[in-house]
């Protein structure tokens, strides 16, 4: 049996790579193209191939968001996910939308072919780093720490690479309440530092 793919990138390069690459193998046909997330929606539902290979940051439509209205609709095409991130926020959003897999840019050809196999199957691929993620995230171990409002505020404004002084006068606020507001924010991050702490916080989609 043949295996129908649909390519879903906006980077032209990696897509004609991953045709080349897919085109190669006698069971798979690379049947559509898609640069933006309505197109591959589009060409979805109206080609509805096996696979559907998704970035997770396509332009318009989301990945996450091509693949909750395939399931929504209850088309068979099965979704794998194909990110340069592992941050948790979008492995977390593609298996909430459904994905059947989760690889990474830089996985082996041989590893992304496989796995576009198993997803036909029904089977689940994760890149190592991501599988972990994946593990962590089954176990109910990454939750998302709950910040309020203002330490959201703050938190944005380290992101900026604003000092406690600087905060505090765009929030017109005390230094002192601001220092108060950083210190719950690493202590709840479990962050050891301001980077840190903006690094988890994006992995974990608090902030974008």
């Amino acid at each position: 049996m043949t295996i129908r793919v649909l390519l879903a990138d906006d980077h032209p390069t990696l897509r004609l790579g991953l045709r080349v690459l897919l085109e190669r193998a006698p069971d798979i046909e690379v049947v559509a193209e898609a640069e933006r997330g309505e197109e591959a929606l589009a060409k979805i539902l109206a080609l509805q191939p096996d696979v559907a290979v998704l970035d997770c940051q396509l332009p318009g439509l989301s990945g996450p968001e091509v693949a909750r209205e395939i399931r929504r609709r209850g088309l068979p095409t099965r979704i794998l996910a194909l990110s340069a991130y592992r941050y948790e926020h979008y492995i977390r959003g593609m298996l909430d939308a459904g994905a059947v897999g989760y690889l990474l840019k830089e996985e082996a050809p041989e590893v992304i072919v496989e796995a576009i196999r198993k997803a036909a199957q029904g089977g689940m691929t994760f890149s190592p780093g991501v599988a972990e993620v994946v593990k962590a995230i089954l176990e109910g171990k990454r939750e998302i720490p709950q910040l309020t409002e203002r330490e959201r505020e703050v938190l944005r404004l380290m992101a900026e690479g604003l000092s406690n002084k600087e905060i505090a006068l765009r929030l017109e606020m005390k230094e002192r309440t601001v220092e108060f507001h950083v210190s719950n924010i690493l202590r709840k991050l479990g962050a050891t530092s301001r980077v840190e702490a903006v690094v988890r916080a994006k992995e974990r989609g608090i902030i974008p």
